[in-house]
Parts: C-alpha cells; sequence; structure tokens
C-alpha cells in the first residue's frame, strides 16, 4: 500500500500544481493556466469508467488478476504519457494539453483500482493502518512531484524534470508485479443486459437501497461540499499565487512541497491516530473545520510578501491539518462502500468529494483577475459553513443507521 500510494502520489501535482508552475514560466495568462491546470478534474469523473474496473478482465493481463491489471494498464499509460510531456513541452500547446488529459485519466484509472484493491485486501477492522499507510505513500509522492521537481526545475529543463517523474514509475510496477490479488468472489454475468445491470445501474441503486433516499442524498450532498476549501486551493491557483507574492521556485519547492509534505506526513500520522481513538466521523468533523479554517492563513502571505519564515508557518499549519483530514476522509467513504461494487461506488464518492472544489478552482483565475487571491482564498472558507451543518444532522442518523444493520446482522 505504500507503494501503490506513492504511485498515486506522484502523478497528480504533475497535472496540476507542478504543471502549473511550468505553464506560468511560459508567459501563459493565469486564467489560462487555471484552466489547463484543472486537468485533474479527471480524478472526478473516474465513476463513469470504474464499473469497467469491476467487471472487465483485460486480454492478456488476466493472469495478473482483475485489480492489478488495471493497475498495471493505468501505470504504464501514466509513464509514456509524462514521456509525450516531456517531448511535447507547452510549445506544442494543444497537443501538449491532449496528453495532459491523458495522463491525468490514468492516473484517474489508478486510484480507482488502488482505492478497490485496498478495500478487497483487507477487512474494515483492518482499514486504518491501510489507509495510513497509504496516505505516507501518497504524500511522498507528493514530495518527488512537487518539491523535489520544483528544485530541479531551477537547474534544469522541465522536460528533464518530466522524464525523471516517469522514471520514478518503475518502482510502482515492480510493486505490482510483486503483490497478491485481492480474494474476492465476482458475479460474472452471461449476458450484456445483464452485464450493464450490473455494472453500471446496480452500485447506485444499491446505495439509495441500503441508505434510503433521504439518507443517501444528504449523504451525498455533504460528501460534494465538505473538501471544497482543500480542493479549490492545490490546482492551478497557488502556484502562481507563490510566485506572485515574490518566492523563488527552489524556496517553494522547499518550503511547501518538501517541508510542507513533510508536515503532511505528521497530520497523516495524527489523523489516524484520532481515527483509532475517537472514531472515524468525531475525526472527521475535527478535519473539516481546521482544513476549511486553515485557508484564512493564506491571508497572511497578502501582506508578508516574499518573507520566508512567515511561508514556513503558514505552510506547517496548511500541510498538517491537510494531512489530518485524509485518514478520517479516507475511511469514512471506504465506510459507505459495498464490496460487491468496490471500485464503481468508492470512484463515485471519491469523485465527489473533489467535484465541486475542483470545479471551482477551475474558475479561479478569473475570479482573481475580477477581485483579488484574499476575496478568494475567504471564498473557500465560507463554503466549509453548510458541510459542517449537514454533518450534524447526517452523523447521529449514520450511526443509528449502522446500528440497525448490526443487530439484523446479528
Amino acid at each position: 500500500m505504500f507503494f501503490f500510494g506513492f504511485s498515486s502520489g506522484l502523478p497528480f501535482l504533475l497535472v496540476s500544481g507542478t504543471l502549473a508552475f511550468w505553464l506560468h514560466s511560459r508567459g501563459i495568462q493565469l486564467k489560462d493556466i487555471t484552466m489547463i491546470a484543472s486537468a485533474s478534474l479527471a480524478y472526478e469523473f473516474k465513476f463513469v469508467w470504474a464499473p469497467l474496473l469491476d467487471h472487465w478482465r483485460l486480454p492478456g493481463l488476466s493472469r495478473l488478476g482483475l485489480r492489478r491489471s488495471w493497475l498495471l494498464l493505468a501505470q504504464c499509460g501514466l509513464t509514456a504519457g509524462m514521456l509525450a510531456m516531456a517531448v511535447l513541452t507547452p510549445g506544442s500547446l494543444a497537443a501538449f494539453i491532449a496528453v495532459t488529459l491523458c495522463v491525468a485519466i490514468f492516473g484517474a484509472t489508478q486510484d480507482a483500482a488502488v482505492d478497490a484493491y485496498r478495500i478487497e485486501i483487507a477487512p474494515p477492522e483492518a482499514q486504518g493502518p491501510l489507509v495510513t499507510t497509504y496516505s505516507l505513500g501518497y504524500r511522498v509522492g507528493y514530495i518527488l512531484s512537487g518539491g523535489v521537481a520544483l528544485v530541479m526545475a531551477d537547474h534544469t529543463s522541465w522536460s528533464v524534470v518530466y522524464v525523471a517523474m516517469a522514471a520514478c514509475m518503475a518502482i510502482p510496477i515492480v510493486a505490482n508485479f510483486v503483490s497478491k490479488e485481492p480474494q474476492v468472489h465476482r458475479l460474472h454475468a452471461a449476458r450484456w443486459g445483464e452485464a450493464m445491470r450490473e455494472g453500471v445501474v446496480e452500485p447506485f441503486a444499491d446505495f439509495f437501497r441500503r441508505y434510503g433516499w433521504l439518507l443517501a442524498l444528504v449523504a451525498l450532498l455533504f460528501i460534494l461540499l465538505f473538501k471544497i476549501p482543500e480542493q479549490a486551493t492545490i490546482g492551478g491557483i497557488v502556484s502562481p499565487f507563490y510566485r506572485d507574492m515574490g518566492f523563488s521556485k527552489t524556496a517553494i519547492g522547499t518550503i511547501t512541497k518538501g517541508y510542507g509534505v513533510v508536515m503532511g506526513i505528521a497530520g497523516v500520522f495524527v489523523g489516524g491516530a484520532a481515527v483509532e481513538r475517537f472514531g472515524v466521523r468525531r475525526s472527521l468533523l475535527a478535519g473539516i473545520v481546521v482544513c476549511g479554517g486553515s485557508n484564512f492563513l493564506y491571508l497572511l502571505l497578502i501582506g508578508n510578501p516574499g518573507n520566508l519564515v512567515v511561508l514556513t508557518g503558514v505552510i506547517s499549519g496548511l500541510n498538517f491539518t491537510l494531512g489530518f483530514l485524509g485518514p478520517p476522509t479516507i475511511a469514512f467513504l471506504s465506510s459507505l462502500v459495498n464490496v460487491r461494487h468496490t471500485a464503481t461506488q468508492y470512484a463515485l464518492l471519491s469523485s465527489l468529494v473533489n467535484l465541486p472544489g475542483k470545479l471551482l478552482g477551475f474558475f479561479a483565475g478569473g475570479i482573481v483577475m475580477a477581485t483579488s487571491y484574499g476575496f478568494y482564498f475567504v471564498l473557500t472558507v465560507l463554503a466549509v459553513l453548510p458541510a459542517v451543518l449537514l454533518f450534524l444532522w447526517l452523523e447521529p442518523r449514520l450511526r443509528a443507521h449502522q446500528a440497525s444493520v448490526q443487530a439484523h446482522g446479528a
């Protein structure tokens, strides 16, 4: 899970935050940067093709098993895509954008395969350590494609940076070959109509059937809202913001993507410990509040441009709270999934949790150009308030539903 987490964390910034630095260095306008760097929106639509990962065996790779074969396809696609980005460069902008979208799609497919693998490889009571280990690997991938990539970019070309990132994909590919396929009984439809019902219709119908329409709809609305502050700032807007505040790429890479990820790892361990000690839902509420409110820290940089001490303090708070929110989020979403439809249901929930923030990030450049950076950051914090109110309504009802299911099962 550590190496699969690394594999998931590595490509994300290469089609979002790190990519924004490359585009900024080529003089591309801010509104265009945030739109291009929103290629990572592909991650939020992975539920569209996730049924394939649950039901379609890839020709020629079946000996690896369903999960590992899809994972290998995504890993090889990512490697080839990063190399293509290095060759094309933003000088061939249309082709470069097309390849960037392909990398994002392969990255989203890999995430869906890894999440399904994690949920199926161990029972629910063992998911806490798996989530923490996965999150640690994810943060290490972040360090490499964020901090290390930016420092490299100050001393070599961006093409060389992306070739180096592609070479690092060899590590999780090897891990895939030595891993074990989860042992899960799967239904195989005899006819195309049955396959469509089982793969596409049933995962969604099952969710509403298990929770009821009201509880399911409120849960989905809550999932849509609670990560807006985080997702609206980790895309293309923050990278130009740091540059506009007078920080060099080396300083940004070292502090935000190097030291910052270390703080994120510390937050992951504290978040994982909180899940074990206080439970998933209380830890999730605390994470939502502190992570959402931490976006106010960006305002300190506006008042102290170029100040490395302030930048270090701001990144400490931002990344620690972001890391803290990770384990309870993953554990909460995993608890809602039926193992019969692992990839499809988790892909849907994890897509919904990031989609609104990514959509806001898509228009971030235009909002900032029309108003200011400060206005945008305050707007992202205000978005957390309805999520907290929904959680206070939802949590006791989910707890009662879980107790009812356990009592009925007993």
